[in-house]
């Protein structure tokens, strides 16, 4: 944890202290050995990144003092639209891209994605949450990345994607083809990534048909969790 992430919560009748009595302060005491006095970094949530002076310490509670004067790093100019993997795979892809810095993320059906996907618990977007917010610690950032479902594929890339990758170079990660991914990337992407398995052709033709320009991450083929980080890593 390299920021201790504020919510609205904390704060004591609108002062600019802080309590914190839940998980963070486990790790502030027995990871951060945090004593009186000791200054922090932290941030509010969608908000400002500052300091905290502790100014109270037991086993049960602690308080600060903060101060929030920065802004938050900037995010990575890009938008992923992700087949929706299994969960325990998803929650380990929302602590990657938030602590890599996506923003915008767009969760879609496909063939081979199974139907009970759609009904696990982590899709609730509290439960998310608790995925984010640690990649936002990580990384010391403090802007949540927004997630949106979307259960029919062809609607979504029909009528809601064309907008969606309007003024962005759209790609589309996809281990036959041709050219390799570029790399080292100034401008808006719009990535699209396929289930485990892969699109079946009617998915890949729609997408490309689309404006989706076919890129490789390397010949090796990668679980989707790996290629998300690495298609990231490399554009950006």
């Amino acid at each position: 944890m390299n920021l201790i992430l504020l919510f609205e919560k904390d704060f004591i009748n609108g002062t600019h202290e802080v309590r914190i009595d839940d998980r963070r302060l486990k790790h502030m005491l027995y990871v951060h050995r945090v004593q009186v006095g000791d200054k922090l970094k932290v941030g509010l949530l969608n908000g400002k990144m500052g300091s905290g002076n502790v100014i109270y310490k037991s086993k049960s509670e602690l308080m600060m003092k903060v101060r929030l004067t920065e802004d938050p790093p900037p995010p990575i100019p890009v938008t992923l639209l992700l087949a929706l993997p299994r969960p325990k795979m998803l929650k380990r892809i929302l602590f990657a891209i938030s602590s890599m810095g996506v923003k915008k993320l767009y969760l879609f059906n496909s063939y081979r994605v199974e139907k009970s996907f759609w009904q696990a618990p982590i899709l609730d977007p509290g439960k998310m949450e608790k995925y984010l917010t640690p990649g936002l610690e990580q990384a010391k950032d403090t802007v949540l990345p927004q997630v949106e479902l979307r259960k029919q594929f062809k609607p979504f890339f029909e009528d809601e994607v064309p907008e969606i990758m309007k003024n962005s170079l759209p790609l589309i990660a996809d281990p036959g083809a041709e050219d390799a991914c570029p790399y080292d990337m100034n401008q808006q992407v719009t990535l699209a990534m396929g289930p485990e398995g892969g699109f079946i052709p009617y998915e890949t033709d729609k997408i490309i048909a689309t404006g989706f320009k076919p890129v490789h991450l390397g010949k090796r083929i990668l679980r989707v969790e790996n290629a998300v980080v690495a298609g990231l890593s490399r554009l950006f």
